[in-house]
């Protein structure tokens, strides 16, 4: 068994989404699912199907952002595992749609910072760990930061 760690591709002004799902028409229902949720998205679906041809299956409304989803998906390697870049919307607006897609099992990541997936891999195929999602933690909020926190939200609409 070897374990080893796969960059996440950024892309600027994107998020990424990584998670589990399972069939084969889960490209097709994360299409759609993202397609409603926003109306001004762009978007890129890579999956990677575990049996039969074992291809990554791509979808999008954006040729960049799909063929570096499907990048991403072939270099992770991982069976049924999927990458989504989205642009002009954030997780938050496509989550909910994304989780209820049936065949989604697992959400894995949802960001804009640096991600990292931790990955192993036997003789039968490549799973996921694990995420590192962002840097590491450099204290706890003081007064100032709740503050800044509360307007930056307010600031982008989030927030009454």
């Amino acid at each position: 068994m070897d374990i080893k760690t796969v960059k996440i591709e950024r892309i600027s002004n994107c998020n990424v989404i990584l998670g589990m799902a399972h069939f084969i028409k889960t490209v097709e229902d994360l299409y759609e699912a993202l397609a409603d949720s926003a109306p001004d998205i762009k978007f890129g679906v890579g999956f990677c199907e575990s049996s039969g041809p074992c291809l990554v299956r791509s979808e999008g409304n954006d040729e960049e952002l799909k063929d570096s989803a499907a990048r991403a998906a072939l270099e992770l390697g991982c069976g049924h595992c999927f990458v989504i870049y989205i642009k002009n919307a954030y997780p938050v607006n496509v989550l909910r749609r994304v989780k209820e897609t049936p065949e989604v099992c697992t959400i894995y990541a949802a960001t804009a910072n640096p991600l990292q997936v931790i990955v192993c891999e036997t003789e039968q195929g490549r799973g996921i760990l694990g995420v590192i999602d962002g840097s590491r933690i450099k204290g706890i909020e003081t007064k100032s930061d709740i503050k800044a926190r509360k307007e930056f939200l307010r600031e982008i609409g989030y927030k009454l």
